[in-house]
């Protein structure tokens, strides 16, 4: 058959290389975003009793009306910001279908989306597969910091969508309240659609506060939040997520989701609606990941490895540059290959593949693991 792909460029994701690559050379596999430990027994337990009381069919296209009433209540009592639960939260198959869904709702040909490089690999595919154009604002190790004049310049009247992430992956980093307000002043007045993707919101440290789109009145109306219980509980397997927005931008994403996934795993969301009952369940994470990067940091503090903390998420970057001059690629191969310890290479998520000489680490490990894996990196 002769027909032309709508993504050419498109092949196997570096997660599945480097992971592939762990695997083959039986490497410590801190590489792809996932905790090597179990999810809670409670959690688990929860889900089994709803698959065990019949919630076992097709939940409401929108998602079990239980669990939007706990996001709900959590936006209340963490941002003081109101979502309607019938008519502003949708529960997705984790928040890459969110985040298709919302491209693929909104962005026609030739319309104009802006992101911020490094970005998470699937913004861009779901851009271009819709007929829109990618405008990349590309950010530099170590800082990552925006330049709002840039971003100003970049602002055209195609840009219909601008892509936003904090805590940021892959480098860890978090975005200001004066970013917000940037971004907020900048977008006012005008037809541009926020997507914030906060799927880390609740792994931020060193006592800094999440600066949400919903704390942000104008911001809030032009914008879609993405968010993922895989990252929050430790079960990204379970691939359940949700998005929230105000009423007249989820109307239009339900037209798509409807005809994409429909609705998600049942028991899950029942499971997790009772889990959210207890507000300590997603309160907690902050303080128990910070102490696993401390924990990271501090063990490799006497390597050759140049690093500033992670500021959210349960990702580390890392700068080889007096360690090696090897592109990142070649590096985070060799490192798998001789050292056996897998980890991400940055430039893949660059504009034209800019090497910084960094590499990312994730830490959501059990802490032997992590004690192994700066072991390894102290040799090097």
């Amino acid at each position: 058959m002769n027909f032309e792909s709508k993504l050419p460029d498109v092949g196997t994701t570096i997660f599945t290389v480097m992971s592939a690559l762990a695997n083959e050379h039986k490497a410590l596999n801190l590489s792809q975003g996932f905790p090597n430990y179990k999810s809670s027994q409670q959690l688990n337990d929860l889900v089994t009793q709803a698959m065990n009381n019949g919630y076992n069919q097709y939940a409401p296209m929108a998602g079990n009306l239980e669990l939007r009433l706990a996001i709900a209540n959590k936006y209340e009592n963490l941002y003081d910001s109101f979502y309607h639960p019938e008519k502003e939260i949708t529960i997705t198959a984790g928040a890459t279908q969110a985040i298709y869904t919302i491209i693929s709702a909104f962005v026609k040909p030739e319309d104009e989306v802006i992101i911020f490089k490094p970005a998470y690999d699937c913004y861009e595919p779901a851009i271009q597969v819709n007929g829109g154009k990618t405008i990349s604002i590309q950010l530099s190790a170590p800082d990552y910091s925006v330049n709002w004049e840039e971003v100003s310049s970049k602002i055209s009247d195609r840009t219909k969508m601008i892509i936003i992430n904090s805590p940021h992956n892959p480098s860890g980093t978090i975005w200001s309240k004066n970013d917000m307000l940037q971004l907020q002043q900048l977008t006012k007045d005008t037809n541009i659609i926020v997507l914030s993707d906060e799927v880390y919101e609740h792994i931020i440290f060193d006592g800094e506060q999440h600066q949400s789109v919903c704390l942000f009145d104008d911001l809030k109306q032009r914008s879609f939040i993405t968010a993922s219980f895989g990252k929050t509980f430790h079960n990204t397997g379970w691939k359940i997520g949700y998005c929230c927005a105000p009423d007249d931008l989820m109307t239009e994403f339900r037209k798509v989701h409807q005809f994409n996934v429909f609705s998600v795993n049942h028991p899950a969301q029942k499971g997790i609606a009772d889990y959210m009952q207890d507000a300590s369940t997603y309160l907690s994470l902050n303080s128990f990941f910070e102490q696993k990067r401390d924990l990271f940091l501090n063990l490799i503090t006497d390597s050759r490895f140049k690093f500033k903390p992670s500021q959210g998420t349960y990702f580390q970057v890392l700068d080889y540059s007096e360690i090696t001059d090897e592109h990142d690629v070649d590096f985070a191969k060799r490192l798998t290959k001789d050292h056996k310890i897998a980890s991400i290479p940055l430039s893949v998520f660059n504009e034209n593949g800019q090497d910084d000489k960094v590499l990312r680490f994730c830490f959501a490990k059990t802490d032997e693991t992590l004690i192994k894996a700066a072991e390894i990196l102290c040799k090097i």
